[in-house]
């Protein structure tokens, strides 16, 4: 009876040895060059702070092809100084206006503008005073033109700016004064909004006369 113990015994750690072989631990879970497994970190789908909208300035439309420079001594080949004709002679092309005999302020324009505002040439006691521009085509000396903020006028001209009301809206007159002792000014009109909406460049008294020649 005993003897049939002990082999029973003896069959029954045998067979647990080889099941303990062939349940071995797995290919990689042992395997110290396997690297451990890690979660992926969570991709947030939005940012965790609002974000403000991005902000710009006030478009302002380009500039045309072939505008002529403007100076504070005058506009592309006319200086101020210079008489009705001697302008006609350098400009380059038409300006139209037909000046009364004798009459001292008047206004020439070029030719095919829709309107004689868009840019004008001032006349006074036969000689060139002023130049003026309702066209955002048309860059002042300095940069400054139509559609500008009045803001981005006082850091152009830093330091050169006086502000006054307008007579007729709710706009202001900037006026920059010249730089090197030049006499010209540049005087641009804005409306309620702050908005350059024309210009003009002159001696004094005609820079600042806001009904044309008066």
């Amino acid at each position: 009876m005993r003897h049939a113990l002990s082999i029973a015994v003896l069959l029954t750690l045998s067979l647990a040895a080889c099941t303990g072989e062939r349940e071995g631990p797995s290919d990689t879970a042992g395997d110290p060059a396997a690297p451990p497994a890690m979660d992926a970190p969570a991709v947030a789908d939005q940012p965790s702070e609002d974000i403000p909208p991005a902000t710009a300035p006030t478009p302002v439309p380009p500039v045309a092809e072939g505008t002529f420079a403007a100076r504070m001594d005058g506009v592309a080949g006319a200086r101020f100084g210079m008489t009705a004709d001697e302008v006609r002679a350098v400009w380059g092309g038409e300006l139209q206006g037909n000046p009364a005999e004798g009459q001292e302020c008047f206004h020439l324009s070029p030719a095919g503008q829709s309107t004689p505002a868009q840019f004008a040439l001032m006349f006074g006691d036969g000689r060139l005073v002023r130049y003026s521009a309702e066209s955002p085509d048309r860059v002042a000396p300095g940069g400054g033109r139509r559609g500008m903020a009045a803001d981005d006028i006082r850091a152009m001209y830093d330091g050169r700016v006086e502000a006054s009301p307008h007579k007729y809206t709710d706009g202001h007159y900037l006026r920059v004064t010249g730089q090197d002792g030049s006499a010209a000014v540049i005087v641009f009109e804005t409306d309620a909004e702050g908005t350059v909406t024309e210009w003009r460049v002159g001696l004094a008294p005609y820079v600042d006369y806001v009904e044309g020649c008066a």
